[in-house]
């Protein structure tokens, strides 16, 4: 692994972190001023592998301070985690030092294993922001780990030296117009334009005008001949979205279109030839539009030759991590700020959502993220109350769940399996419904233990069973954590402070 650089002008900080780190077989080097910093990194040059995992610099400091030492590596090394060391008094910087782009900051005086968990924290963050840059430029139009996606992308692959119709079907926001420049960017027409229309946004008395074009005086308002989409798609693609909504008479011209290629401007007389190849996309059921009779069987066909399904976000999960780097990383270029990054828990929490808006949905939380969020780092907190809301709903369901079970015999057969579980006899009235044992056990055993404490005549029995309680709860969550505090904290409900203050009166390590 990279080396952590530290840079302070104090030999006695350098010291203490390098020995920390050493015992956490975490790689160091120290810098004494930004000078030195700056010229190790211009001699690493372009090899990343010169460089630092992570940098933790002071502030103030002879010869640079640490906010200029930060623009600099930021303009060249954005992706790059800064720790910046400050004074508790000097909260002015600490909001400069979020504003340039900084992971954290570290007070000082600090505490040795709050600071060494920080930085473990940024390593981290760093290696997973390395591979999501790999993924990134081996997927740079497209995102999608999950199956259902890998099929789209393979029927992209196979339709790639193909003129045929296509038709995508999919929910509003998961991304056709997206898979419809795809097919055109790896067709034989890719050197043509690629022209698009939502024939759902424009009103019927101009939507015609608009596929095909008016002649000079064909109605009030037409001062000049204009040329419609599918001439301006003259030897590309033209991509009609949401054809299901396209008015009864239009879809008869566009049905002569595709059958013969040739159509006529709206007030001309001379037919026009249209070398262009049509994609078109839709939300809606077209075979339940058709039986209907607010579409065209005739024109469905033409349309259906290969139909591709594009799955809403819900049904691609495992994608959600990726969507929403890739979506940071844009908004932070359209706003012209520094990238935010996001914490697991807040991804995890961020899965549970069911995305109505789909790929478009998370694009404008990401935007509203980028906006918001008071850090560099977003946290379960900072995410928008509309996703809060929903993931609180869901865990509510999920409590109640087990109730709603306990009132029902359990004789169903194991899945997969022939065998049955043994029948357990339960009160199906709500008042008599009792909790299943093993939620009670712990208690009974907490009881049991303070009734022998009483016995034995301790005057601490508080104080004894509240340390063994707390001790373990905290030792599980570690444990769960891989020793990462702040991230203990975050799944107990508690401060990062309240854990590191609970673990040295507890004596834990």
């Amino acid at each position: 692994m990279k080396p952590i650089w530290i840079v302070d002008d104090d030999q006695s900080i350098r010291f203490v972190l390098e020995k920390a780190l050493l015992r956490e077989d975490l790689p160091t080097r120290s810098f004494t001023n930004t000078r030195e910093v700056l010229a190790a990194l211009e001699q690493a040059g372009e090899d990343e592998q010169q460089g630092p995992q992570v940098l933790v610099s002071d502030i103030r400091m002879p010869g640079g301070s640490g906010l200029d030492l930060l623009d600099k590596i930021k303009a060249k090394h954005p992706g790059l985690p800064v720790i910046i060391m400050t004074a508790f008094s000097d909260l002015d910087s600490a909001v400069s030092a979020f504003q340039g782009g900084a992971f954290e900051y570290l007070p000082k005086p600090f505490d040795l294993p709050r600071a060494v968990e920080l930085i473990r924290r940024a390593v981290d963050e760093s290696q997973r922001e390395e591979v999501s840059e790999e993924r990134m430029v081996a997927a740079p139009e497209m995102l999608g780990q999950a199956p259902a996606m890998q099929d789209v992308f393979r029927a992209i692959g196979r339709l790639s030296q193909s003129n045929v119709t296509v038709l995508i079907t999919g929910e509003s926001g998961s991304g056709k117009e997206l898979v419809a420049r795809a097919l055109h960017k790896h067709s034989p027409r890719a050197n043509g334009p690629f022209v698009a229309i939502n024939t759902a946004a424009i009103p019927k008395d101009l939507l015609e005008s608009e596929l095909f074009g008016h002649e000079r005086g064909a109605f009030t308002g037409a001062q000049t001949m204009r040329r419609g989409r599918f001439e301006q798609a003259e030897g590309g693609t033209l991509f009609l979205d949401e054809i299901g909504d396209m008015p009864f008479d239009l879809q008869t011209r566009l049905l002569r279109v595709l059958s013969d290629g040739h159509f006529y401007r709206v007030g001309g007389h001379n037919s026009v030839k249209a070398n262009v190849r049509v994609i078109a996309a839709t939300h809606q059921d077209l075979e339940q539009r058709v039986k209907l009779g607010g579409f065209r069987e005739d024109l469905f066909h033409r349309l259906n030759v290969i139909r591709l399904r594009l799955p809403a976000l819900r049904e691609r999960g495992e994608d959600v991590p990726a969507l929403t780097r890739h979506f940071l990383q844009q908004s932070a270029r359209q706003l012209g700020v520094e990238p935010k990054r996001i914490s697991d828990a807040a991804l995890v929490k961020l899965a549970t959502f069911g995305f109505p808006g789909n790929v478009r949905q998370l694009e404008n939380i990401c935007h509203w993220l980028t906006v918001m969020a008071p850090a560099q780092l977003i946290e379960t907190k900072d995410l928008p109350p509309e996703v809060m809301a929903v993931s609180a709903d869901t865990h509510a369901v999920e409590a109640a769940a087990p109730v709603a079970a306990a009132a029902q015999p359990l004789a169903a057969p194991l899945p997969g399996t022939g065998i049955e579980r043994e029948s357990v006899s339960v009160a199906t009235a709500p008042e008599t419904v009792e909790a299943p044992a093993s939620v009670s056990s712990w208690e009974s055993g907490l009881e049991l233990e303070a009734q022998a404490l009483l016995a034995a005549g301790r005057t601490d029995v508080w104080d004894a069973l509240s340390r063994r309680f707390e001790s373990r709860l905290i030792l599980t969550a570690l444990a769960n954590t891989r020793g990462r505090r702040i991230e203990a904290a975050q799944k107990l409900g508690i401060g990062r402070n309240t854990i590191t203050r609970k673990i040295q009166e507890l004596g834990i390590e």
